[in-house]
């Protein structure tokens, strides 16, 4: 039986990558969660708008890109949209930048079409007496939805976001199809090297695990300090 030796991933060259990989699975998740979030609310607040125009794209876009798996956005966002760019902001992209660029926008486009679900639910939850008091208060739709709903709507959607960060961290990994540097590519680069597959991918699934506890910990945390109370009607 081979002897199991972690002592490689814990000094030099591949520790480095190592580190380098965590770093910018993290940057991916922190980046594409905060452009994930206003991108979802606006699409929420599409598909409850009156408008029929924008109830139907925003439905559309949910529906389509909900159905589609996100290794098929990674490899569109890398494949497709460079190709479909003015010559600077392609040669730019293909000087170094393009598997970042895929990666991130295609988890922020995922993302937001889980999150716009979660959002609507929470402004759907909100009672429509509140809607009225706005306006018998003399708010605009704007105001209401900006200073009244939205924000009882997203205290209760906390929950469902933070499980939607979790699945977000997760999902960094399909980077790895478009070349991006994140964990899961840099855990192949080491595997390659070393020709040490247990030790390098079981450091890479301790990260994983580790990140996605701490995630669910926040969860529980938030729900415990700041439970849900029912809304008079």
């Amino acid at each position: 039986m081979p002897v199991l030796d972690f002592t490689p991933l814990l000094h030099g060259q591949f520790l480095d990558w190592l580190l380098a990989g965590i770093r910018l699975s993290l940057v991916l998740t922190l980046a594409a969660g905060a452009m994930a979030l206003p991108l979802g609310i606006l699409i929420a607040l599409a598909g409850l708008a009156r408008a029929p125009l924008w109830r139907g794209l925003a439905r559309t876009y949910v529906t389509v890109v909900r159905n589609v798996p996100l290794l098929a956005h990674m490899l569109f966002w890398y494949f497709a949209v460079p190709e479909l760019l003015p010559e600077g902001p392609r040669a730019w992209l293909y000087a170094g930048h393009v598997e970042a660029f895929a990666a991130l926008a295609a988890l922020v486009s995922y993302t937001a079409a889980y999150m716009a679900e979660d959002v609507r639910s929470g402004l759907r939850a909100v009672p429509t007496g509140q809607w009225l008091a706005a306006r018998a208060l003399g708010l605009t739709p704007r105001d209401t939805v900006r200073l009244i709903v939205l924000p009882q709507a997203l205290r209760a959607t906390v929950p469902p976001l933070i499980s939607q960060t979790l699945h977000l961290w997760k999902n960094t990994s399909l980077a790895t199809v478009v070349g991006a540097g994140e964990l899961m590519y840099q855990a192949q680069r080491i595997e390659t090297a070393s020709f040490r597959g247990f030790e390098t991918f079981a450091a890479a699934t301790a990260v994983y695990l580790s990140v996605s506890l701490l995630i669910t910990a926040a969860g529980a945390l938030y729900q415990h300090r700041a439970p849900m109370r029912p809304a008079a009607r």
